[in-house]
């Protein structure tokens, strides 16, 4: 398979979104049970899942991609 074309380090980003989406849930969990320090836990891990997602993504997929086509 040609460089350009290699789909390798497309499955890591997933484990952080992965943290997110149960962030997402506990918010949704914690806001309609009316807690409060679950939905704020929920909000935080979700924000921190976010973040961690494109910060993988980026090291993972844009930093290699970058690298091979400024050759």
């Amino acid at each position: 398979m040609l460089p350009l074309q290699r789909e390798s380090g497309h499955a890591l980003p997933v484990l952080a979104a992965l943290v997110a989406a149960a962030g997402a849930i506990l918010l949704g969990i914690g806001a309609a049970n009316d807690s409060g320090v679950l939905a704020i836990v929920g909000g935080i891990v979700a924000g921190v899942g976010v973040i961690a997602h494109e910060l993988v993504r980026h090291v993972t997929i844009d930093y290699e991609f970058f690298r091979r086509t400024s050759k």
